[in-house]
C-alpha cells in the first residue's frame, strides 16, 4: 500500500513542497514520544518504512567522509571467518571502495593481519578525493574531530585497541607500521568501468557506506560494475546502501547471500540504525519474518556462477 502513495506525492512537486514538509514534520515530533516497545510493533515498523520513503523522495544525497574505526565489528568477525579458507602463505587481495579516510582500511587490515600473520596481504584503498585519500595514507589522527572528516574517528575503540592500532604521537596517534605496511592507496572512481581491468579480479571487494548517498540509479549502476571487481567464488561486502537496490541487482546477478551473522551485521552499526527512518541512509530494523529476509537483509555475498553459487548454498548449509 505504502509504495502507491509514495508514488502518487512523488509525482505531484507541489505536494511534496507544501504538505510533505509540514506531515513529515508532525510525523517526527509523534514518533519521538512514542514508547520503545510501540516502535517494535510490525504495524509501526511498517509506517516507519513508509515515512523513511518520503524522507528519500524530499532530501538531496551528498557524500559523507565521517566513519569510525571498528565500525562494523560483526562484519569484522565475518571477514577473519573467511580467513579460514585461505591455505598458509598464500595471498589475499581485498579492494576497499570509497576508503575515505583510512579508518575502514586499517581496521580490516588490522583485523586480517592479527589473525592471519602468513598471509601476503595485497590490498587496494580506493577513493575520489585526493584530499581524503592523503589523510588516510599518513595515518595520522587527531584526538579530537578533523575538520575534514567531521567525525570523532576513535571514539569506539577501547584502550586496549588504541594500544594495539596506534602509536601516540603529542595530541595525536599513527596508525602502527606493521598495519600501514603495503596498502596500495590511489584516486579513483568506484565507478570507473575500467577498474577490474586496473585492479584484477579481488578476493575481498568492501563497496560500504557510500553507495546510499548516491540516487539509487546510479547507486544500481555502480553496484553492477563493481562486482566485476568479485574473482569468481570471492565476497562482496556492501552495506550502506538502499536495500531495493542491493537486494535487485543481487537477484539479477544471481548472488549469494552469506547467512553468517547477516542479523549481527545489519544491527552492528548503531549510529545508522538509529538514524531511522528520519535519515535516508537509516536502516530499517530486521524482519526475520519476511519470506525474503537472507537476500534483503544480507551485507554480504558470494559472487560467481550458478555452479558456484549452488556449491556454496551446499558449503554453507
Amino acid at each position: 500500500m505504502a509504495q502507491p502513495i509514495v508514488d502518487r506525492i512523488s509525482s505531484v512537486k507541489l505536494l511534496r513542497k507544501y504538505v510533505g514538509n509540514p506531515f513529515l514534520r508532525a510525523n517526527e515530533w509523534a514518533w519521538n514520544r512514542l514508547p520503545l516497545s510501540w516502535k517494535e510493533l510490525p504495524s509501526v515498523i511498517s509506517y516507519g518504512n513508509f515515512l523513511q520513503s518520503l524522507v528519500r523522495l524530499k532530501t538531496g544525497r551528498t557524500q559523507f567522509h565521517g566513519t569510525f574505526f571498528l565500525r562494523n565489528r560483526p562484519e569484522l568477525e565475518l571477514v577473519r571467518s573467511l580467513l579460514d579458507q585461505k591455505a598458509k602463505g598464500s595471498t589475499l587481495k581485498v579492494a576497499v571502495l570509497a576508503c575515505s579516510n583510512g579508518a575502514e582500511v586499517y581496521s580490516i587490515v588490522w583485523t586480517i593481519r592479527s589473525a592471519r600473520p602468513d598471509l601476503r596481504l595485497d590490498i587496494h584503498a580506493i577513493d575520489i578525493s585526493e584530499d581524503i585519500i592523503e589523510i588516510a595514507r599518513k595515518g595520522l589522527y587527531s584526538l579530537g574531530e578533523n575538520p575534514l572528516v567531521h567525525s570523532p574517528l576513535l571514539e569506539r575503540l577501547t584502550e586496549e585497541e588504541m594500544v594495539a592500532l596506534f602509536d601516540k604521537e603529542k595530541d595525536q596517534v599513527r596508525i602502527k607500521p606493521w598495519i600501514a605496511e603495503g596498502i596500495h592507496w590511489r584516486v579513483g572512481d568506484a565507478g570507473d568501468p575500467n577498474l577490474a581491468d586496473s585492479l584484477g579480479p579481488q578476493d575481498i571487494v568492501v563497496a560500504n557506506k557510500f553507495l546510499c548517498h548516491m540516487p539509487p540509479p546510479d547507486a544500481e549502476k555502480c553496484l553492477r560494475v563493481l562486482a566485476q571487481l568479485v574473482r569468481p567464488g570471492g565476497y562482496l561486502f556492501v552495506s550502506g546502501i538502499d536495500l531495493d537496490v542491493r537486494r535487485k541487482v543481487a537477484i539479477d546477478l544471481g548472488w549469494f547471500p552469506v547467512p553468517d551473522l547477516i542479523e549481527e551485521i545489519h544491527n552492528g552499526d548503531p549510529s545508522v540504525r538509529a538514524d531511522w527512518p528520519w535519515k535516508y541512509w537509516g536502516l530499517e530494523p530486521f524482519d526475520s519474518k519476511r519470506p525474503d529476509w537472507r537476500m534483503h537483509y544480507a551485507a554480504v555475498f558470494q559472487v560467481g556462477s550458478p555452479k558456484q553459487t549452488a556449491e556454496a548454498v551446499c558449503v554453507h548449509h
